[in-house]
């Protein structure tokens, strides 16, 4: 599925190699659109994100983010039209 990449993470101090799944939006071309995606180790790890993804406020929370930040401008890619008026 587009947005669902396996990795391989490296040995780390007592941590053996593993594999990960990152999930990662990704644009019309199939690139990811993030340089790192929410990585996930476990089945665990996707049940309390699934958690904290049903919280009622978290969506009024982002919206009021939105409001506050400034606009992100999309980068033009090579034989994108860009038009101003």
């Amino acid at each position: 599925m587009p947005g669902i990449f396996i990795l391989k993470l490296p040995a780390y101090k007592s941590s053996p190699a593993r594999l990960a799944v990152e999930l990662n939006p990704v644009d019309d071309s199939g690139a990811p659109t993030k340089k790192r995606g929410l990585v996930l180790r476990s089945c665990e790890e996707l049940e309390e994100y699934r958690r904290l993804f049903q919280f009622d406020k978290l969506e009024a929370l982002l919206k009021s983010v939105d409001k506050v930040n400034p606009p992100v401008k999309r980068a033009v890619k090579p034989g994108e039209e860009v038009l101003e008026i």
